[in-house]
């Protein structure tokens, strides 16, 4: 589908619901797209896809939502002025049905590659019509139903009443689906008027022979209720080459239906859209190209009225080509002899096609403007292809720039929520001032841990240093979010972490109790770059702090409060490969979950003589690596 359809959705889902949640249906639908261009062609599951989790945020079907997604449509093209195009096709909302696929059909002109679907009406009285439609979409009826109705509602001020007669998910060898709808409005204006138009004029008309009208249509087509072939136009006729293998042959024999697309080729067919434009392409004779300056006569045709017409001899004098000739035109009926006349002309694009067809500007219909038109194309053709490849060509330059832009923003986000918490940085982003990030939390756990053993006297024990360092940090990183406990920071060695903030949990002494069990295990089995044997001190201790981001530069999200101050102070007044707790910390930890045994009284600074305890895993007295926590491997680094 084009972007336009896209478009229409995102622009009022936008309008409705807002932003976030227009970025939340493309991230949930799986839509790499961001923004989507008119004339660019895409999936055509991406909007089903959109209806589905539009309906899941909404409760509603998901019927219902594509239906709103057709009313959209029609609401965003009338604001580009498209709707001056349906409003021309005529008085009433009948003449815009049967006129449906003629309208997609010009549109073809600005998307070429536009799967338009097909329609025609079967049945029509003065309280509604029998709609018949036919797509290669699945998915897709409720949103034709939606665009009825507001086209309806808003060009024609009309209300209709859809049900589905029938309904057909896949046709015997095709891919497409038919509906048979029944569609219900105030028609008896529509009626009337073609009642009126029915009426005699008055006084007799000459007849007209079939010669006549295929001269003036020199590529027409007289067929039979057989669906047989018992006429054609000179230009036709030469353009085939041989009367005798073209007349009295079924149609389908001799032309290929190309629209509309989706039905069979049958007189009853015919009838229901004769107001439709048919396109049939002319299946070019073998023999046509054997001989030149051949001549033949046209195919009688019966009389209309008592008068016969008459033959015409056509000579050609130049080879003819061997391109098929595509004729775009309409079915008339005619009551009098029982007959259903095709008067066409070739759909020609350009000049080159023109004489790959074997044809030349006077072969075309004398009337009308087809010679100006394909001459017109042949001025206009070659800019517009490059105004279109030049466009093409940005388009895809611009999908290209918005995935690196996505992909450089997934960067900053990482690196950005590795410096912050990503709650604080959203708040941040959404205009927030850092002042008001700062907030005070009733009761947090603060743990602080010393890399032990680290002597160095050159430089290249300072490598080894640093490299031990990194592989030990990286090791503690990794155990930080499995146990919900954030990294405050490393200021040399010492390494900083809290749980409780800016995420609130109650377990938080729980968490970093866990954690620096496991940061005692994943020491102990390390295998450092430099071969050294290092240990840890750790301290924990749990209360009030406040927390907020500060600075300019370098911000980073700082605690502060004397709980940070005790747990520095508990760390380091601890020994190597041990846990040192304070009487806040223990008083939150469930005695059945961990070893907890008192150190006695220690002198801390600022805070006098503390009694303090050691933090062990069960079943053990002195052998953290023994407790089941210590099987959680942390991921190597």
């Amino acid at each position: 589908m084009y972007g336009m359809l896209l478009e229409s959705i995102q622009h009022f889902v936008q309008l409705k619901y807002g932003e976030d949640l227009w970025l939340d249906l493309l991230e949930k639908a799986g839509v790499k797209h961001t923004v989507f261009n008119t004339r660019q062609t895409y999936p055509d599951d991406l909007m089903t896809k959109l209806a589905a989790e539009l309906a899941l945020h909404t409760s509603e079907t998901v019927e219902g939502v594509m239906q709103y997604f057709g009313k959209c449509f029609v609401r965003f093209f009338s604001n580009l002025g498209y709707d001056c195009t349906i409003k021309a096709t005529g008085r009433y909302f009948c003449d815009f049905l049967q006129s449906v696929d003629n309208i997609h059909m010009q549109m073809r002109f600005t998307y070429p590659k536009m799967k338009s679907p097909s329609m025609y009406l079967t049945h029509v009285d003065p309280n509604g019509v029998v709609l018949v439609y036919r797509s290669t979409r699945q998915g897709f009826t409720h949103y034709f139903m939606g665009q009825l109705f507001q086209i309806a509602e808003e060009l024609y001020e009309t209300k209709l009443d859809i049900r589905v007669l029938e309904s057909s998910n896949s046709i015997p060898g095709t891919r497409s689906v038919m509906v048979k709808f029944r569609i219900d409005f105030d028609n008896r204006e529509y009626i009337a008027r073609n009642s009126k138009m029915k009426t005699p004029v008055g006084q007799e008309l000459p007849p007209v022979s079939c010669s006549m009208l295929l001269r003036l249509f020199p590529f027409g087509v007289v067929i039979n209720k057989d669906m047989c072939i018992l006429g054609v136009g000179g230009k036709l006729l030469q353009a085939w080459g041989d009367s005798s293998s073209i007349l009295r042959k079924p149609v389908m024999e001799i032309f290929k239906l190309r629209r509309p697309k989706g039905i069979s080729f049958t007189w009853g067919n015919v009838m229901y859209l004769h107001t439709v434009i048919f396109e049939l392409e002319l299946m070019r004779s073998t023999d046509s190209t054997s001989s030149s300056g051949s001549s033949s006569n046209l195919a009688p045709v019966p009389e209309i009225n008592g008068t016969s017409p008459g033959g015409l001899r056509l000579t050609r004098k130049s080879s003819q080509g061997t391109r098929n000739i595509l004729l775009k035109g309409q079915m008339r009926y005619i009551e009098d002899i029982k007959v259903i006349i095709f008067l066409c002309s070739p759909l020609i694009n350009s000049l080159d096609e023109l004489l790959n067809m074997g044809l030349y500007l006077n072969d075309l219909n004398p009337h009308g403007l087809s010679r100006e038109l394909v001459l017109a194309g042949w001025q206009h053709c070659g800019r517009l292809e490059m105004m279109f490849e030049k466009a093409e060509q940005r388009s895809q330059e611009l999908e290209l720039s918005y995935a690196l832009l996505d992909r450089w923003k997934n960067k900053g986000d990482e690196l950005l929520y590795s410096m912050i918490p990503q709650s604080v940085a959203d708040r941040l982003r959404s205009g927030e001032s850092a002042l008001g990030t700062c907030e005070s939390f009733e009761s947090i756990s603060v743990l602080f841990c010393e890399l032990c053993d680290f002597n160095y006297s050159t430089i290249e024990g300072a490598m080894d240093i640093v490299l031990s360092m990194n592989a030990v940090y990286s090791c503690f990183d990794s155990l930080m979010d499995k146990f919900n406990v954030y990294k405050v920071e490393t200021v040399g060695r010492v390494y900083m972490a809290a749980s409780g903030a800016p995420d609130r949990t109650e377990d938080h002494a729980v968490n970093v109790a866990d954690v620096s069990l496991q940061l005692l295990t994943q020491v102990r089995s390390l295998i450092l770059p430099s071969g050294l044997n290092i240990q840890v001190r750790i301290g924990i201790h749990s209360g009030p702090a406040v927390a907020g981001i500060v600075g300019i530069k370098v911000p980073r999200y700082c605690f502060f409060g004397d709980t940070v101050n005790t747990a520095s102070r508990m760390q380091t007044t601890s020994l190597p490969g041990k846990i040192h707790i304070s009487p806040d910390t223990k008083a939150l930890l469930p005695e059945d979950r961990y070893l907890i045994k008192p150190r006695g009284v220690v002198t801390v600074k600022g805070k006098g003589n503390m009694e303090t305890f050691w933090l062990y895993p069960p079943e053990t007295d002195d052998e953290p690596s023994s407790s089941p926590l210590a099987e959680i491997s942390a991921e190597p680094i």
